[in-house]
Formats: structure tokens, C-alpha cells, sequence
């Protein structure tokens, strides 16, 4: 039986390639202008390597911001490494794509939201609507960007 097209997983794909093809550019030319990036990512992930301290202050997910300093920022087919400073201290970090939950660049209200593969997919447009009003109101926390950066949601329409 034919499965159909898979266009949640595509734009997934898609999505993932555009943040990759974001961070190769700024690794060989820099940060342009006021740009900056919040990227979260899910510290569960089995490929993510970080120090354990890290691991242990942000068990489920963290959020890094690529701005001032950084270094080592290098693109690989998968994921990529990044060396930030964390009180002083350069900490290496490898980062899969797939562990990327969101990455925002606020200097141009620009953001994207990778959900959980185990979120429930059968959202209709009136959840759709509500969820987006919840996030409206979300502080997201400390870690949070600040600004008023869209969100495009991909998963939801994955199969």
C-alpha cells in the first residue's frame, strides 16, 4: 500500500538544513550586523556531547546564544560543534540537528520550533490556534529570547 508524502518529515529535513546552512556561513564569514542566535536543544539526546556539570545544570534542555564569543563553530552533515564560554570557562559543545528544538534570531523576529516526534499529531486547527495563544503568553522561562521573534511549528502535521 503506497504510504503518501511525507511533507512534515520533508520540511523537518528542510528546516534543519536551512539552520545548517545558517551556521556554515556564519562559521566561514562571521556574525553579520546585529545578528544573534537562541538555539534550545534537548540535553537528553543520546549524540549530544557536553561537559557533565553542563549536563547535570540542564538535565532536559538548554538554551545557548551565539553573539559575542564563540569559537571552533564547525558544520557537519549531522549536528554541529561550538566552543562557548560559560563563566570563563570555554566549554566544548556537539549539537545534532535532531536535538534542536527551536532556534531563534531575534534581530529579525526570526524563529523556528522543532517538536517532539512523540508529541500527539493529531492536533486540529482549533488546538493549533490555542496552542499559539498559550504561546503568546509564555515567558519561557530565564533562558528564553527576548522579542517578538515568529515560531513556525513543522511538526504538527507529521504522520
Amino acid at each position: 500500500m503506497a504510504r503518501g508524502i511525507d511533507y512534515g518529515g520533508m520540511m523537518h529535513r528542510a528546516m534543519q538544513r536551512l539552520i545548517a546552512d545558517v551556521l556554515r556561513a556564519v562559521a566561514d564569514e562571521g556574525l553579520p550586523g546585529e545578528h544573534h542566535f537562541f538555539i534550545t536543544f534537548d540535553t537528553r539526546d543520546a549524540d549530544v556531547e557536553m561537559a557533565d556539570w553542563l549536563r547535570e545544570r540542564y538535565p532536559e534542555e538548554m538554551t545557548i546564544v551565539i553573539q559575542h564569543w564563540f569559537d571552533n563553530l564547525d558544520v557537519r552533515p549531522n549536528g554541529f560543534t561550538i566552543t562557548l564560554n560559560f563563566g570563563n570557562s570555554p566549554e566544548p559543545l556537539y549539537i545534532p540537528f535532531d536535538a534542536v528544538r527551536t532556534f531563534v534570531d531575534p534581530s529579525v523576529e526570526f524563529g523556528l520550533r522543532f517538536e517532539n516526534q512523540d508529541d500527539d499529531d493529531e492536533d486540529d486547527e482549533e488546538d493549533v490556534e490555542d496552542e499559539d495563544d498559550a504561546d503568546d503568553d509564555d515567558d519561557g522561562g530565564d533562558d528564553a529570547p527576548k522579542g517578538g521573534a515568529e515560531v513556525v511549528s513543522l511538526d504538527k502535521w507529521r504522520k
